[in-house]
């Protein structure tokens, strides 16, 4: 435990920083049940024993680390592993790295927990193999149904219910968990900020106060594949104009209206070749707004957009939603709690979608949010400086205390 101490509360960070490493984009993709998942799973493993802490994973493949006897009304906080493909270093990690960090303190002062404690990864919170978002804490809590789960696919190919089986699990338990969830009697998820509000009012950490609403839905735009060389462009039904027509009109919808977001960060061009009219592109739509009735506005103003755009070009476009959250607010009184316990840190809204979001639904939940100087996520340059991850994992411990 000595050395954990003295390694600093970037100790962890650094033992994984070749793990998943993307030469192709920079950075870092991290995928569910992949050779970089599951050496990074090893290794928090390894790192929470060293603790004294006993893992075990649950039926959804989310691991629990326990400080003491499991049992109910459990004090947990965690994060995840996994990342979107080329992400930054601290988005997910963070909060596990801080977690063994706190308990690590705890331990080296004294502690003894009076009620039951653990660390909580779960699994595919970036929704980067099976697109779907938070799917370890929507499989436990029910929001996902285990039927519609199992039957993902990959872009491989490979079904969710095969990768979970090669992973050591069994398909056929993937779904609601009232026995793990039962365990929770409130979670922390400590996470590095994904935009600038704490850089703007110049505090290295703060709560949460809630979660806009967000949404995935895949686009498929069907025109004529044809041969690049032989077909005059007054003869095209190109799927690939159409979708570029598409992009441009997600972006003009969105900015016609405040506080939303819209993106289509995600295309995949059949049958792709160089000298080939593609026949279908599909694209994937993220959007996100401060309530649901918003969120729902976008996107209808997207499908009229959209729809005209890819008519002008001759060809038709589906739309199917595949992942849907509603906005989440906090409980107030518990993030005023955590607020007053920490000296009177900000509260900040977030456009980023979280594990202790779905939980929120179900258990008691809160956030800590750690300052990032570059106001940027989802990317290589996804930064948090020394003193203000200690801040973050000083302010974990102080909570962990207080409820310990």
């Amino acid at each position: 435990m000595s050395d954990l101490l003295a390694h600093g509360v970037l100790a962890g960070l650094d033992e994984i920083a070749s793990i998943g490493r993307d030469a192709q984009r920079g950075g870092y993709s991290r995928h569910v049940w992949q050779s970089a998942d599951h050496e990074l799973r090893d290794w928090f493993v390894e790192r929470a024993e060293r603790l004294g802490l006993a893992a075990e994973t649950d039926r959804n493949g989310n691991i629990w680390a326990w400080w003491g006897p499991p049992g109910p009304n459990a004090i947990v906080t965690g994060s995840h592993l996994d990342s979107v493909p080329g992400g930054g270093a601290y988005d997910g990690p963070l909060g596990i790295v801080s977690a063994l960090d706190a308990i690590a303190r705890l331990q080296a002062t004294g502690v003894t927990p009076s009620r039951p404690c653990a660390i909580l990864v779960f699994a595919e919170e970036e929704g980067s193999r099976f697109g779907i978002a938070c799917l370890g804490s929507r499989l436990m809590t029910g929001a996902l149904d285990a039927d519609r789960a199992r039957a993902l696919v990959d872009a491989d190919g490979v079904t969710l219910a095969d990768a979970a089986a090669h992973a050591g699990l069994d398909p056929a338990r993937l779904g609601t968990d009232r026995l793990a969830l039962d365990r929770i009697g409130l979670f922390i998820e400590l996470h590095v900020e994904q935009g600038r509000g704490l850089i703007d009012l110049g505090h290295p950490v703060a709560v949460a106060s809630r979660v806009l609403a967000h949404g995935r839905w895949r686009l498929t735009v069907t025109g004529q594949g044809n041969h690049a060389g032989a077909t005059l462009m007054t003869d095209r039904r190109d799927p690939m104009v159409a979708a570029a027509r598409a992009v441009l009109a997600v972006q003009q919808a969105a900015t016609m209206r405040p506080d939303t977001r819209a993106t289509i960060g995600r295309m995949n061009i059949v049958p792709g070749g160089t000298n080939v009219i593609p026949s279908r592109v599909e694209a994937w739509l993220d959007a996100r707004a401060e309530t649901d009735e918003e969120t729902r506005a976008l996107l209808g103003d997207i499908t009229t957009a959209v729809d005209a755009a890819v008519a002008e070009n001759g060809c038709s476009v589906a739309m199917v939603e595949e992942s849907w959250a509603d906005a989440v607010h906090f409980d107030p009184q518990l993030r005023e709690r955590f607020s007053a316990a920490l000296d009177g840190v900000p509260a900040l809204p977030t456009g980023a979608g979280h594990d202790a979001g779905v939980l929120a639904a179900s258990v008691p939940s809160a956030m800590l949010f750690v300052r990032n100087p570059t106001g940027i996520s989802h990317s290589p340059e996804e930064f948090a400086s020394a003193d203000d991850c200690i801040a973050g994992v000083e302010a974990l411990e102080k909570l962990l205390r207080t409820l310990l």
